[in-house]
């Protein structure tokens, strides 16, 4: 019979610890703020104005309280910087606004986002961060396709926002749901905006890719929601996701062949490379626009952006320093807006590009923040993904395919802001400022004031202190 030394070499066996309910729950909240995110104008087109917003500011409300109440290790010092001057500068248009309750409303939009993307980096470590996102997005795709069926099965005809059923037609524009579900048309799912859809779906596909690459949960149902969110953006059929896609396409391709790269000039031969094959590309773009838009099923205006465009700068030109005032997005119940650019019908509630829009908001001070956001979200995002992750004299470590992540990200928000004002509200803002601020505190996977925490939370804190000792 054997019998149980007095002396052991290591630990009895014992089950692997289990997360505190605090920290589930916690991670339950996150994935609502992200899920609420994502949902965006869905919140609108359910409840109404006045509920969405207050669901958006009771929310923010309870981050806040969270984060006071927990206080995650932060450091201080690498907050967002330039994410946190667009939103000072902004609130300060406020002295100068041509739309001051506008400003006021928008601002309190463009604040709570902000803070819940820096309550939601800070409390989670960068794999708990990625999954919950993978959550949320499980949840936007599922209620987008089930909507579009149930409209289909059950009311056999388009819907307007507010589960009204029309009684006469309308401009196409203006229904949440046209059900094209069964008929090959495209799909809007319960952003009531076939674009908007599609580039979430887009955001899914590749959030499960990497979950997927990572082998960090189960395989198979990745795939199928993977499947499921490739069916939501293909029938969403956006012209300016697909352009998105082959961005992620291209900078995915770049970023692996520059993790081959085994001495410190390898990677200029790539850099030189794909420069001359973005701006080949570039060029081919514009000189085949007419075909290629063509056969995408657009005009080469882009849908009549170039009309919005010409008109937000014939405007943006005459306050081209401080701008106008902020307004993102813009109201259709201020006489400023109302009425200013009519589509099918509709007053614009956006300039249709990110740029844009900034500089007739906040004019070329607004714009020069906004460019330093991306390049410096941009420049880190690109190091963490092609760099090896390092802290000690080892560097032989596996790359990790959830790093890939911000720089993905961050390219299809490019691309979205060249024909969308999208990147500067709900999910894109929280995206490049939840990002944004993740690297900063955290450069490498696991390592960082939080991954440190959450890891010695799941007991394998001596490991986790002894990397975090070498950074």
């Amino acid at each position: 019979m054997a019998v149980h030394t007095k002396h052991p070499i290591a630990a009895p066996p014992a089950a692997p610890p289990r997360e505190k309910t605090r920290h589930l729950m916690l991670r339950a909240w996150c994935v609502f703020v992200l899920f609420q995110a994502f949902a965006g104008v869905a919140w609108v087109n359910a409840f109404g104005d006045f509920i969405a917003g207050s669901i958006a500011a009771v929310s923010a409300i309870i981050s806040a309280v969270l984060w006071v109440s927990i206080r995650p290790p932060l450091n201080w010092r690498r907050l967002p910087w330039f994410p946190l001057g667009y939103v000072a500068w902004a609130l300060t248009s406020v002295f100068w606004s041509s739309w001051l309750s506008t400003t006021a409303l928008t601002w309190t939009l463009l604040a709570c986002t902000t803070l819940q993307g820096l309550m939601v980096a800070s409390m989670l470590g960068w794999k708990e961060l990625i999954r919950a996102m993978a959550a949320a997005l499980k949840w936007v795709i599922s209620l987008s396709l089930l909507f579009e069926l149930a409209v289909s099965v059950f009311i056999n005809g388009p819907v307007l926002p507010g589960f009204v059923i029309p009684t006469t037609k309308l401009d196409p524009i203006v229904y949440w749901s046209r059900n094209n579900l069964f008929d090959g048309g495209r799909i809007q799912g319960i952003f009531g905006n076939a674009n908007l859809l599609a580039s979430v779906a887009l955001t899914a596909m590749i959030v499960f890719a990497l979950l997927f690459a990572a082998h960090t949960t189960r395989r198979v149902p990745l795939a199928l929601w993977f499947s499921a969110a490739t069916y939501a953006f293909v029938r969403a059929d956006s012209a300016t996701a697909y352009l998105s896609a082959i961005a992620v396409a291209v900078v995915l391709t770049t970023s692996l062949l520059m993790r081959t790269a085994r001495r410190p000039g390898s990677r200029t031969k790539y850099y030189a490379a794909f420069a001359g094959l973005g701006a080949l590309g570039i060029a081919a773009v514009w000189v085949w626009r007419d075909a290629i838009f063509t056969a995408l099923g657009r005009s080469s205006t882009l849908t009549g952006r170039e009309t919005i465009w010409q008109a937000v700068l014939d405007r943006a030109v005459e306050h081209p320093v401080v701008g106008w005032g902020f307004a993102t997005p813009w109201l259709d119940s201020d006489p400023a807006f109302d009425g200013w650019i009519i589509d099918h019908g509709q007053s614009v509630m956006q300039a249709h590009n990110m740029w844009i829009d900034v500089f007739l908001q906040l004019g070329a001070v607004g714009l020069f923040i906004m460019v330093g956001i991306y390049f410096s979200v941009i420049w880190r995002a690109w190091f963490f993904a092609v760099d090896r992750p390092r802290w000690d004299l080892v560097d032989s470590r596996p790359f990790s395919p959830l790093t890939l992540l911000p720089i993905l990200l961050m390219s299809m928000l490019l691309v979205q802001g060249l024909a969308e004002s999208g990147p500067l509200l709900l999910w894109g803002w929280l995206s490049v400022v939840m990002l944004g601020f993740k690297i900063k505190q955290a450069p490498l996977i696991g390592v960082g004031p939080t991954g440190q925490t959450l890891a010695m939370e799941r007991g394998d804190g001596l490991a986790t202190l002894a990397k975090t000792q070498h950074t």
